[in-house]
């Protein structure tokens, strides 16, 4: 089910801090929390909440968009001073432990959210609240386990090892819950034309309800052997004292940031990069439904074509990474993520590449039977496999900068980079889109995103902190 990057020469006792075992283990973290994100955030109840669960679906997007800014606020402003009082603690696990309940418990709430019930609305909205954060405060302590797992040259196989991994986790989850749980309200049928097990009844919509308790129970089976089998630090203080020191010595890193201008650098390039990879997520199936009149089955195939193509991306590019830094995979991602937004922009009912005329799709040539369609597809993919690199690459960055005691701090930082302004690559299309009356030129507005960012980024010193 899943791998470890490969061990077998003969100085692996010098160059590999942790076995395979402990490697497996920690990569089983990423395929255990990834269904929050696929399931719960992006592909299933999100859509669900919006349509059947809300007043209307302008109520519902606002709710929802509201919920995840709140959860990314309170990570953003939280997380850089847990991870100074987990640095003066010494130990991650317990923090972990402490994030996975609240994790599990919004998860199971998604279960009593049943249209129409005067309850729905908030059972749901408190629920992705809990869950969003557990998952997102335990990645932060579980990334900051990385450096006693992998020698600092094989540090980008194990980070895009990690998110390939999680990418299939969280791809299989969605199977396996379209395939067995999920049946159509008209057919009683799954999407693979299978009877939903348990007699969930797609009346009620219980399929899908059942995304959380499967998220829960996803979770519960594979993160264990994180707690069995890594390796934690040594307890350096009790908690009470930890929280003292830890906010000290945050207070005294934000004084002294001069002193880490480097880092600084490349926490703001990240954070801008970040916003334009989040807004493309958001908007790129939304852009392709309107242009192309996509049905569900199609943006939901879509979206697994995104993700498929981003486990070798993210794989490949760990092993690049070790070989020529960090530095140069995201540069060359941001670059491809540039051309292949343009191309996918250039994509209209009726024309390519912005002058070359094509046929549009109609009602009765199948899915994606267009060749402006099939391009799309191809620039999914494409998005895809850069997408994976791009994020493993710029956690496996971080931990190169970051000085060995602070790590979970800067870490923290690095989680409030992807978290404090993420509402921004939103508000830019939106405002753009209604200024300019075109939703393909608010949709351009994410290429900035990536320009400015890749340009900061090119004045960040790779050098490693160790």
């Amino acid at each position: 089910m899943t791998t470890s990057p490969d061990h077998s020469s003969a100085d692996d006792a010098d160059t590999t801090p942790a076995g395979r075992r402990a490697i497996t283990s920690w990569y089983l973290f990423d395929w255990a929390a990834q269904p929050v994100a696929t399931l719960i955030t992006t592909f299933v109840f999100a859509p669900f909440f919006v349509d059947f669960i809300a007043a209307n679906e302008d109520a519902g997007t606002a709710q929802w968009g509201w919920t995840l800014a709140l959860a990314g606020i309170v990570v953003a402003l939280a997380s850089p001073l847990l991870g100074a009082i987990a640095d003066a603690a010494g130990r991650r696990k317990p923090w972990i432990a402490a994030f996975s309940l609240p994790l599990i418990v919004g998860s199971l709430m998604l279960w009593f959210a049943e249209p129409g019930a005067s309850h729905a609305v908030w059972v749901t909205l408190v629920g992705v609240f809990l869950a969003t954060i557990g998952a997102e405060f335990a990645t932060v302590f579980t990334n900051a386990m990385m450096p006693g797992l992998a020698h600092p040259t094989r540090m980008g196989r194990l980070s895009g090892s990690g998110w390939a991994i999680g990418y299939l986790g969280g791809m299989i989850a969605l199977v396996l819950l379209l395939a067995l749980l999920v049946g159509d309200t008209e057919t009683g049928e799954t999407f693979f034309g299978l009877t939903p097990l348990f007699g969930l009844d797609p009346e009620t919509y219980e399929g899908v309800r059942a995304t959380g308790p499967l998220t829960a129970f996803w979770y519960l089976l594979f993160v264990p052997p994180l707690f069995l089998f890594v390796r934690d630090t040594t307890r350096l203080m009790p908690v009470r004292a930890a929280v003292r020191t830890g906010l000290a010595n945050l207070r005294q890193t934000l004084r002294n940031l001069r002193h880490y201008r480097n880092i600084v650098r490349y926490l703001i390039a990240r954070m801008i990069y970040a916003d334009g990879l989040a807004g493309l997520f958001a908007f790129g199936g939304v852009y392709a439904t309107s242009t192309f009149d996509w049905d569900t089955t199609e943006f939901l195939l879509f979206g697994m074509l995104v993700i498929i193509a981003a486990i070798p991306g993210a794989y490949i590019g760990g092993h690049i990474d070790d070989r020529i830094g960090p530095k140069p995979v995201i540069v060359t991602s941001l670059v491809v993520l540039i051309l292949a937004s343009v191309t996918a922009l250039s994509i209209t009912e009726d024309r390519i590449l912005f002058f070359i005329e094509s046929e549009p799709p109609t009602a009765d040539d199948g899915m994606y039977a267009s060749l402006g369609e099939r391009l799309y597809l191809l620039m999914g993919a494409v998005i895809g496999i850069v997408a994976g690199p791009l994020q493993a690459a710029s956690r496996t960055l971080i931990v190169r900068l970051a000085p060995k005691d602070q790590i979970t701090q800067f870490l923290g930082m690095f989680a409030l980079s992807g978290k404090l302004t993420t509402f921004t690559a939103a508000l830019s299309v939106a405002a753009v889109t209604s200024l300019a009356d075109s939703q393909r030129i608010g949709i351009s507005t994410l290429i900035v995103f990536f320009v400015v960012g890749g340009l900061l980024l090119l004045r960040v010193e790779a050098r490693d902190a160790r």
